[in-house]
């Protein structure tokens, strides 16, 4: 109003209306700038964090575990597998197999007598003491004793005379020895045979099982022993 009264009450130039109009608007602009600006909110000083609050933890007891118990133990152990069982026979007339250390029995004298199997022998040996020969009724016996290796007990035969061979010895004289006729059992098998007396003490076994009593009869495995009887039971002998 002030600035249209004044305007009609007055006449004014373009140049005083000019700068009248730019110290207005000058004037307005300024004053809407300091306006607004009261309008921005203040920014207040640094703000501080709140202490943080106290946080108290439970105070938990340590528990010991239970001791564990053995459900089930594994052991491992290390068995050598059996080797396959050996054949007891062979050949087409599936004879037994024996080994070269076998027990046989001797009849009549009914002893028990480790034997060595000997397939190179032609005839069967046996240890004998006190060798005699003797006549009965125009007869020739021959009457000698046999040791039992398993008691030491002496046993004193008589037994028909056969007859007499002549052994070649390779580290020696020839010998002269009484074959007379026993019966000998080996395993399943029983044979009366002729066997010759002779003096085995230097040897480790009385009795030598030759090829008489062996032939047709038996197969000799030499890396076997005892595969007929382990130790004969002389209990009820």
């Amino acid at each position: 109003m002030m600035v249209a009264q004044m305007c009609m009450s007055a006449p004014v130039s373009k140049k005083s209306l000019s700068n009248g109009l730019s110290k207005l608007c000058f004037s307005l602009f300024t004053s809407c700038l300091l306006s607004s600006c009261t309008l921005i909110p203040q920014l207040s000083g640094p703000t501080e964090c709140p202490a943080p609050a106290e946080v108290i933890l439970p105070v938990i007891e340590p528990q010991s575990c239970p001791e564990p118990q053995v459900i089930e133990r594994i052991v491992t152990k290390f068995v050598t597998p059996e080797p396959p069982p050996r054949a007891t026979t062979a050949g087409k007339l599936h004879l037994p197999i024996i080994g070269a250390v076998e027990w046989a029995r001797i009849q009549p004298a009914g002893l028990w007598i480790e034997s060595r199997i000997d397939t190179g022998a032609d005839t069967t040996s046996i240890h004998a003491e006190n060798i005699q020969l003797i006549e009965k009724d125009g007869k020739r016996y021959v009457r000698f004793v046999l040791v039992d290796a398993v008691t030491g007990n002496a046993h004193q035969q008589e037994l028909r005379l056969r007859r007499r061979v002549l052994i070649k010895q390779s580290g020696g004289p020839d010998e002269r020895r009484y074959v007379v006729r026993m019966w000998v059992t080996l395993g399943d098998i029983r044979s009366k045979i002729d066997v010759n007396l002779s003096d085995r003490s230097d040897f480790e076994y009385p009795f030598l099982i030759g090829r008489n009593f062996l032939m047709d009869n038996m197969i000799v495995d030499v890396g076997r022993h005892h595969t007929v009887v382990v130790r004969p039971d002389i209990s009820g002998d």
